[in-house]
């Protein structure tokens, strides 16, 4: 039995989870095609790490599951899960990917501000 590497990025509330095997460098997103979606951003910053790889992603496939969040967080985590994917099978482009954009190898962290005691909101005070 094959062990399977599982890719993880975080992006605000969202969490994507991915998979690379070896294929025809196909990208699939919640089962559906990359090319299925129609928001261009989203796809130009989906595509950041295939397009620095060069010809490397052809030879693997990616199936990236995304849940929570918006459409730019989704495509910060999605793009990041094949940044970490490629770096791992391929170790010349972590350089690459490190020296374009240091968030395509590292989650973001920042997380909100919990709410305080008595008060409506992080910040929030009480009129007088």
């Amino acid at each position: 039995m094959s062990k399977v590497n599982v890719f993880t990025a975080k992006r605000k509330t969202t969490v994507a989870r991915g998979v690379i095997e070896q294929g025809d460098g196909s990208v699939y997103i919640n089962s559906k095609s990359l090319d299925a979606y129609n928001d261009k951003l989203f796809k130009m910053m989906v595509t950041e790490p295939i397009i620095l790889s060069g010809d490397a992603y052809k030879k693997y496939s990616f199936k990236i599951f995304v849940t929570g969040g918006g459409n730019m967080a989704r495509a910060t985590a999605v793009r990041a899960v094949i940044a970490k994917a490629l770096s791992s099978k391929e170790k010349s482009l972590r350089k690459v990917f490190l020296s374009y954009d240091r968030t395509l190898l590292v989650d973001d962290k920042r997380v909100t501000e919990p709410q305080k005691p008595y008060r409506s909101a992080a910040r929030a005070l009480k009129q007088t």
